[in-house]
């Protein structure tokens, strides 16, 4: 918004220059994030507590996990706002990427609301039935994978993928790939939803792989530094930079408060939209098969449970992990709740890493 409004009086104002660089317009989402996210992160916090929107915790889980009972649940409103004010003050409006990830955000942000809202308030244990939240999941999967493999905007790459470590190869995935968009956004959105048991481990590491998100958008954004690294430029992804900046404000706004001892979670409201987000991204970049990598403890995360659940089911009760998703079966082998976190969080930092040397190691 403030593009479109300030920019054009930079012949008067020679100041508002500045709105025309994509690094300016970036670290400005990224600082009111923050501040959005201390201004109404208590209001919000309180008002949650005084409806009494606390969290549920399994008898299954943890015993060291019961204290938790009662803390505010939905969290993810504050994420949300974080993002998404952001972004549309800072970022250009008539931009297509823009508005399919602010799409994929508030689209699995309300089926997340959705999922809190008959768990907490209606007092529903299972929350928003499994298939009916795998349909919205899969809706915005074909929704988006449609529009970037009709829309003439999205011609620059059109189905297909950049594979790590390889110079001037690509996959064409040809009309398989809305199949491939569909089976991204739903296990993303649901890896980083199984991730979130933890008093910040989903979050801290979703900022850690928005960082990184912001690296590539910034470099696919711009034909000089696509080209010296000899990787696809795709015009106008550059302004996904100032998306993934508000996320990254967004997410340390509420590591302030989800941090041990968490005084709200984000419940799927957040998680769920989150995990889209990051699947999204990777999709609108080209770099599919990049995302393992930088959410790789989120697929691990999903992996432990996909596993333990099957090796359960097939062998009458046994178990590989003494429980699952992963982050638990440590903590059941004694390590601290902090320690889980702040050790997958270096090696979430250590992926990261990984991925952008794919750029220059092919």
């Amino acid at each position: 918004m403030f593009y479109h409004l300030l920019y054009p009086l930079k012949s008067y104002i020679s100041g508002l220059n500045l709105f025309g660089y994509i690094t300016f317009r970036s670290a400005s989402a990224a600082i009111l994030a923050l501040l959005i996210s201390f201004i109404i992160g208590p209001r919000i916090i309180r008002e949650l507590s005084r409806r009494q929107i606390g969290e549920k915790i399994r008898a299954d889980g943890p015993q060291s996990h019961q204290v938790k009972a009662g803390t505010p649940t939905m969290g993810g409103i504050i994420v949300l706002f974080a993002i998404l004010v952001p972004t549309l003050c800072f970022a250009r409006l008539d931009n297509a990427y823009v508005w399919l990830i602010v799409l994929a955000t508030v689209w699995m942000g309300l089926v997340g609301f959705l999922d809190d809202y008959l768990k907490v308030v209606k007092k529903k244990p299972k929350g928003l039935i499994g298939r009916y939240k795998l349909v919205g999941q899969v809706s915005l999967g074909l929704l988006i994978g449609a529009i970037l493999y009709f829309h003439p905007a999205f011609a620059t790459g059109r189905a297909a993928s950049t594979v790590p470590f390889f110079k001037d190869y690509m996959i064409y995935w040809g009309i398989f790939y809305i199949p491939l968009v569909i089976f991204i956004l739903t296990g993303s959105s649901n890896a980083v939803n199984l991730t979130d048991g933890l008093d910040g481990l989903a979050i801290g590491l979703v900022g850690i792989s928005a960082v990184v998100w912001a690296a590539i958008s910034y470099i696919t954004g711009r034909i000089d530094f696509s080209d010296y690294l000899n990787i696809i430029y795709l015009p106008g992804s550059g302004e996904l930079t100032v998306y993934c900046s508000a996320l990254v404000g967004a997410c340390l706004g509420f590591l302030w408060y989800n941090s041990h001892p968490a005084e709200v979670f984000m419940g799927d409201t957040g998680a769920l939209a989150l995990g889209s987000a990051l699947g999204t991204l990777a999709v609108l970049l080209k770099k599919e098969l990049l995302l393992p990598i930088i959410g790789g403890v989120f697929v691990i995360e999903a992996l432990s449970v996909i596993m333990q659940v099957s090796y359960f089911k097939r062998t009458g009760g046994k178990r590989i992990f003494k429980m699952a998703p992963l982050h638990h079966h440590f903590e059941l082998k004694g390590w601290h709740e902090s320690k889980v976190v702040v050790r997958f969080w270096i090696i979430g930092i250590l992926l990261g890493l990984v991925t952008l040397s794919t750029f220059k190691v092919r």
